[in-house]
């Protein structure tokens, strides 16, 4: 995470910081993206970057906690109608808030598709922390009854995030034709694992 020296900048500068990551880890992935590109981006010296973070891997949590921090109301609000309802009814009452909120963002979407693309281990783990929560929900539902106690929970929340991301490309913002779209392909899945 950020440096002190960081924490102590305008939230102007803290801002242009984080478009000019989001811009390159959107367009670039996190393994090719470019610590020049972003400090060019963001009008500031390497060395004042280095004075603000560790290195790659530290602006890039940075960006993903700035994402998180505008979907954390998101995720309360989710969570609390999700209550009771199996993974299936989960995903999609998420995915309705998000498109009601207007939370989905072009670029958040993006650097969350070329994180599936990407194999070094720093964001293969954070692949498999992102999953984790939705995992949980799977298993939870094989104890439940709902999906058969042989389905591979992991490959299941796979599956799930493939088809989602894909469909995202697919669809754009259309929100109405990527809701139905996800919820036809649910369907599917769950008649085929559900008992």
């Amino acid at each position: 995470m950020p440096k002190s020296t960081f924490v102590n900048l305008s939230e102007e500068k803290k801002n242009k910081i984080f478009h000019a990551a989001l811009r390159e880890f959107s367009t670039r992935g996190f393994s090719q993206a470019s610590i020049n590109q972003i400090v060019r981006a963001a009008a500031i010296s390497k060395g004042s970057f280095y004075q603000y973070f560790s290195g790659k891997e530290d602006i890039f949590l940075y960006m993903l906690e700035g994402i998180s921090r505008e979907k954390a109301a998101l995720y309360d609000r989710t969570d609390r109608l999700a209550a009771g309802l199996d993974v299936f009814e989960t995903i999609l009452t998420i995915t309705r808030e998000y498109f009601a909120l207007n939370s989905i963002k072009p670029e958040y979407v993006q650097v969350a598709m070329l994180m599936e693309a990407d194999q070094s281990d720093f964001i293969r783990g954070l692949r498999r922390q992102s999953a984790e929560k939705y995992i949980a929900l799977v298993r939870r539902d094989q104890r439940r009854g709902i999906i058969r106690p042989a389905a591979d929970a992991e490959v299941v929340v796979s599956l799930l995030a493939a088809f989602g991301l894909n469909e995202y490309c697919r669809c754009g913002l259309d929100a109405e034709k990527y809701q139905e779209r996800l919820a036809e392909a649910l369907q599917m899945i769950k008649t085929g694992i559900a008992q």
